[in-house]
């Protein structure tokens, strides 16, 4: 048995320990060890492995308090679960969220709905190098959380004041081609091919202040067709579905970075909707900035897929089927590969 005290100088215990003790009652139902809690002190006493715990625990918690300003209910079940389940936190309370760190399985973002974290090994070195990095690109299949995790690294990176704006874009593929058949004005005819954009956004932010930042053009969503003779300072930049970039631009967007901005650019080089002949600008520059310093290249696979379990067997029949040759125009999209 071991006792060990911690102390929280200057946190908010009321907040830390929940309305009438709750987040001290859900901590406690999970551990044999007693926690006992006395001004700005927590004693924890129990075996080492279950005081080990309930330090990282407290210490995530306190973390998470002093950053956010405030503590959920599921915060705390998120953290304790992670803890006992992995034997770590989801984030290192000394790195701060957005750069610098090199720590294995780091949490992205703290969300009324949980916590966003990496799930694979590429999802972890995605982060990494977007931590290490101005510029990176994520290619790969379908369901791997390319946008998603771009989105809540640049979210974060919002909320942690390391930028002032966040902007997303993607190119209008196919609503250059029919646009004029579709009902409203240019926004509505648009909008549907932000949709995922908004989605993502969606899931982290909360409605009320998602709208104040849209207005206030904190959070730009926009054509990447919009991006053109824009500078992009204290920002940080995601182009989407990038695959459907031209080679002009892919080097358009690139050159629109400015002082203290970074940019992902995320892409799938097996759905390319641009008409034959047109070389997609996501292909052309992995040959064009590869070996450049500050840009990195992630790929994803089949391994780094979190959707539904088929997926992975759906990406594997499509590799198959072309790889014996079949598909013709219609399966193998237009342009290198």
């Amino acid at each position: 048995m071991v006792s060990r005290k911690i102390t929280a100088e200057g946190t908010d215990m009321l907040r830390l320990l929940g309305l009438n003790d709750a987040n001290l009652q859900l901590i406690e139902e999970q551990f044999a060890a007693t926690v006992s809690v006395r001004g700005n002190s927590i004693t924890l006493k129990g075996t080492r492995g279950e005081v080990d715990a309930l330090e990282k625990i407290f210490k995530e918690l306190i973390y998470i308090l002093g950053k956010n300003g405030s503590l959920t209910i599921n915060d705390v079940g998120t953290v304790v679960d992670l803890v006992k389940v992995n034997g770590d936190p989801a984030i290192p309370g000394d790195i701060p969220t957005g750069g610098g760190g090199d720590q294995e399985d780091p949490a992205i973002l703290f969300t009324r709905n949980g916590i966003i974290r990496a799930k694979t090994a590429g999802q972890k070195e995605f982060i990494a190098q977007v931590r290490r990095n101005d510029i990176v690109f994520a290619i790969g299949p379908a369901g791997t959380g390319k946008t998603y995790l771009a989105v809540a690294q640049a979210v974060a990176a919002l909320k942690n004041r390391d930028v002032v704006k966040m902007i997303l874009t993607r190119p209008a593929v196919e609503a250059g081609e029919s646009l004029g058949f579709l009902p409203g004005d240019l926004k509505d005819k648009i909008d549907p091919y932000l949709r995922p954009l908004f989605d993502a956004l969606d899931d982290m932010i909360q409605p009320e202040k998602l709208k104040t930042y849209l207005e206030r053009r904190v959070i730009e969503v926009v054509p990447l067709a919009y991006m053109r003779g824009r500078t992009l300072n204290n920002a940080f930049v995601i182009l989407d579905e990038a695959q459907n970039a031209s080679a002009m631009q892919m080097k358009m967007f690139l050159t629109r970075l400015g002082a203290n901005s970074k940019a992902i650019i995320t892409g799938d080089v097996t759905q390319i909707d641009l008409p034959l002949k047109t070389v997609s600008g996501l292909v052309q520059i992995q040959e064009i900035l590869r070996g450049i310093d500050g840009v990195r290249f992630c790929y994803f696979d089949r391994n780094d897929v979190v959707r539904h379990k088929l997926v992975k067997d759906i990406i594997d029949a499509y590799d198959k089927f072309r790889e014996n040759g079949g598909g013709g125009g219609d399966l193998i999209s237009p342009g290198p590969h």
